[in-house]
C-alpha cells in the first residue's frame, strides 16, 4: 500500500529539513557553552520553525493559509542565515560553514518561493466563476 501525499513530499520542506539538520548536527554542537541559551537556542528555534511552518500550513487545507505559513517559513530561513552570519562574525563558525548555510538557504528560499507562487495560482484558479446574467424585467412584470 502506498502512502498518501504529505508535507514530507514537498521539495521546499525537504530543503528546509536539510537546513535544519545541518544547523542541528554541524553548527549547534560546536557552539561554546556560554552560547547555549543565546545564539544556539535562537539558531535551533529558527531552523525548526522552517519545517514546522510548512507542515502547519499544509495541514490548514486552504491555499491562503498554506501560503501564509510558507511565508513564515521563508522568514525563518533567512533568520537562520542571519544567526549564522552573527556566529561567523563572532568567530563561532568558519567561512566554509557560512557558505554551506548560504547555499542551503538559497535552495530552500527558491523552493519556498515556487511553492508559494503555486499556492497563489491554485487559489486564483480554484474560484468558480459564472458569466453575469442579463436580468431583463419587462414593463408588464413591474
Amino acid at each position: 500500500m502506498s502512502r498518501s501525499h504529505t508535507f514530507e513530499d514537498l521539495q521546499c520542506w525537504q530543503a528546509c529539513r536539510a537546513l535544519r539538520l545541518f544547523v542541528a548536527r554541524e553548527l549547534a554542537p560546536n557552539l561554546h557553552k556560554d552560547e547555549q541559551f543565546r545564539l544556539k537556542d535562537q539558531l535551533l528555534r529558527s531552523a525548526r520553525s522552517t519545517t514546522a511552518n510548512i507542515a502547519e500550513g499544509y495541514g490548514r487545507f486552504h491555499f491562503q493559509d498554506n501560503a501564509k505559513f510558507c511565508r513564515n517559513a521563508r522568514g525563518s530561513v533567512y533568520e537562520v542565515l542571519d544567526h549564522v552570519i552573527t556566529g561567523h562574525d563572532e568567530s563561532h563558525f568558519s567561512p566554509a560553514q557560512l557558505e554551506q548555510v548560504r547555499h542551503l538557504v538559497d535552495q530552500a528560499a527558491k523552493l519556498l518561493n515556487g511553492y508559494i507562487n503555486y499556492l497563489l495560482r491554485s487559489k486564483t484558479n480554484s474560484h468558480i466563476s459564472e458569466e453575469p446574467a442579463d436580468y431583463i424585467i419587462s414593463q408588464q412584470e413591474i
